[in-house]
């Protein structure tokens, strides 16, 4: 006896409406959910590996320089020190709980600052007076972006002069000679100076080209009308294009077509830049809503543009 077979059509049917309500959400949150994600990822490491290093090194800066007026008590005579919460100008050190004696003014205001009991050396006071004096963030971030923006002003003003590009290409020769530091310093170079660089390319349309082979086709971008010679071999006009690569198209490959053999697209450049990252998921709305009239005029039986009417 055969035992008939179970269907899920009406299960698996049942559970669209969700799963396409579950897709649709993701689409709309991954969005905003991966830019914030970026966002702190750099500003995490920003803060990591330059704010918090410079940071560090302006406290032991501030950290030797007030801990060399921490006294002992037989250094100053009696009448130089304070008691309690006397304000007196002509004593200007308090004793810490450790007997050590500190600046009035370095003390007093940690005592302002400290909800708490006293820091109970004096040491501790001085770190404490100079992380609430001087090492606030706001104090701080102005004056890391000021260095910052100043360290890369003196640097592209560098790299701009002879001297400074000779050492740079010197540096980057030893960094290609290294086996696995040059496949990622080449990659992350490329994203950088398509980011940042001045491009002198102008890419001026869009373009479809049989490329690799005929009968497979790839978007190209038009940059020029190639060379003179290739132009004369050919017998007719040629253009320079740059064919990207997938998911990054930083990086692609120029070649010299025949100009009869590309067609024009109807997109932007952003628009080829979307279709490229996306691998061809994200296509221009103009050519969907092209594709899908076409289709519903075939699916209904209704001619489409340019052909004749039936009887």
């Amino acid at each position: 006896m055969d035992v008939p077979e179970i269907s899920t059509d009406k299960k698996r049917g049942a559970m669209d409406p969700f799963r396409r309500a579950v897709l649709r959400g993701l689409a709309v949150l991954l969005p905003p959910l991966l830019t914030i994600v970026i966002f702190l990822w750099v500003g995490n490491t920003v803060a990591n590996y330059l704010l918090e290093p410079m940071e560090g090194a302006a406290r032991r800066l501030l950290l030797g320089h007030f801990q060399g007026e921490i006294l002992e008590l037989d250094q100053v005579g009696a009448d130089m020190v304070r008691d309690g919460a006397e304000a007196n100008i002509h004593r200007p050190y308090q004793k810490a709980a450790d007997g050590q004696l500190l600046p009035s003014e370095i003390y007093d205001f940690v005592r302002q600052e400290t909800t708490g009991p006293m820091p109970s050396t004096a040491s501790d006071i001085v770190k404490v007076y100079v992380e609430r004096r001087f090492l606030r963030r706001h104090i701080v971030i102005p004056i890391f972006l000021c260095v910052f923006l100043m360290v890369l002003y003196l640097l592209g003003k560098f790299l701009a002069a002879g001297v400074g590009r000779f050492f740079w290409m010197q540096f980057e020769r030893v960094i290609h000679q290294l086996p696995l530091v040059r496949n990622v310093y080449s990659s992350v170079k490329q994203v950088t100076d398509f980011m940042f660089s001045e491009r002198e390319i102008e890419y001026t349309r869009v373009v479809a080209v049989e490329y690799p082979r005929k009968g497979i086709w790839s978007i190209a971008m038009v940059t020029g009308e190639s060379m003179l010679d290739i132009r004369c071999a050919a017998n007719e006009p040629v253009l320079s294009v740059l064919v990207p690569t997938s998911p990054m198209p930083f990086t692609g490959f120029t070649v010299t077509v025949k100009k009869s053999e590309t067609v024009d697209l109807n997109i932007t450049i952003d628009q080829a830049f979307q279709f490229i990252v996306s691998c061809g998921v994200v296509v221009p709305g103009q050519q969907i809503a092209q594709a899908l009239a076409e289709r519903d005029r075939a699916i209904g039986g209704v001619p489409s543009l340019g052909s004749p009417a039936s009887d």
